[in-house]
């Protein structure tokens, strides 16, 4: 027996990766709704062999028995149209920003907080694509030996700008002018994702800080970030050091790593083995190497995680909790 599905902003990036991975985990579907805004309503789109069509996303979009829906279509979106879902009904996965620091909104990675689920008021906040990956392999960690500090810098790809981003990576490759990126993305590292705030930091840094706190529920924990965008197509890396406040053996820190929900260890520098980009792309597992201790301070740690952005970091992560929904 399935439940009926909505998938809000359908059309575009993760909306589309959205269809792609509940058919690859085979969700248990009855009936799927596609929305979008109404300049994209109309479009076809295909999931297992059968062709929907994009409807508009109106205020009686969700008078129908629809039980969960999953909204990738911006801030705006998400304020205005998941509070009328959830007063009928459904419960709404949101990957927007709107929601994430709502504390009356769980902030949930399935392979660290799941049992946040359970608090929800009929909205579940999907976290940014960058902390997803961070507090993954971070999560087991902290529950061994406590985290004190993350200094943490992202190498981040253009589609976390969605298709926008994509298409400027091209465009700039080609010697066209960016459009989506304050400088041209090919052949540079553009230290800023987001908006500045007066402090200097940048909205993604800031939602780094804040909802890596919430999602682990602990607020000691410093995080320290610079949130870069690179000329790579999709998935993001992070260098991260940690300091722990209890001492660690590296091979039994390696073997939390290695049990871990979710994470698979890529550390052998010998053989050059290490996670890069293209091989977590697809994926949607979070994948950790170059680990190695920071001699610096008591009880350090630098390590290297890769995820694709738009699946862990968005869909997957969406998907997981729409499973442990229906259980």
């Amino acid at each position: 027996m399935g439940v009926n599905v909505a998938i809000v902003g359908a059309t575009g990036l993760v909306g589309r990766t959205f269809i792609k991975v509940l058919e690859e985990r085979n969700f248990p579907i009855d009936k799927l709704y596609l929305f979008a805004s109404k300049r994209s309503a109309g479009q076809k789109l295909l999931f297992k062999e059968n062709e929907y069509t994009v409807e508009e996303l109106t205020e009686n979009s969700f008078d129908r028995d629809i039980k969960i829906a999953l909204f990738s279509a911006g801030a705006t979106v998400s304020k205005k149209y998941a509070p009328i879902a959830a007063e009928k009904g459904v419960t709404v996965i949101d990957n927007s920003s709107a929601w994430r620091m709502d504390d009356n909104v769980p902030l949930v990675v399935p392979e660290v907080n799941p049992q946040d689920i359970k608090w929800n008021k009929g909205i579940i906040a999907n976290p940014n694509c960058s902390t997803i990956q961070m507090v993954v392999p971070l999560k087991p960690l902290h529950d061994r030996y406590k985290i004190k500090r993350i200094v943490v810098s992202t190498y981040q790809a253009v589609s976390g700008a969605g298709k926008k981003g994509v298409d400027d990576l091209e465009r700039t490759l080609n010697g066209e002018k960016n459009q989506c990126f304050p400088y041209p993305i090919a052949n540079n590292c553009i230290p800023h994702i987001d908006v500045f705030l007066p402090d200097g930091y940048t909205k993604e840094e800031l939602k780094m800080i804040n909802e890596t706190k919430k999602i682990m529920g602990d607020n000691s924990i410093k995080v320290s970030p610079t949130t870069v965008r690179v000329p790579v197509k999709n998935s993001h890396s992070e260098s991260v050091n940690i300091e722990f406040e209890k001492p660690y053996q590296m091979e039994d820190l390696k073997e939390v790593l290695r049990n871990a929900p979710g994470v698979v260890l890529m550390d052998d520098p010998e053989n050059n083995i290490y996670p890069v980009a293209t091989i977590a792309t697809g994926h949607d597992e979070v994948f950790v190497g170059r680990i190695r201790r920071d001699e610096t301070v008591y009880s350090g740690l630098n390590m290297w995680i890769v995820a694709d952005n738009i699946r862990k970091g968005a869909a997957s992560n969406a998907v997981q909790i729409a499973e442990l929904l229906i259980k």
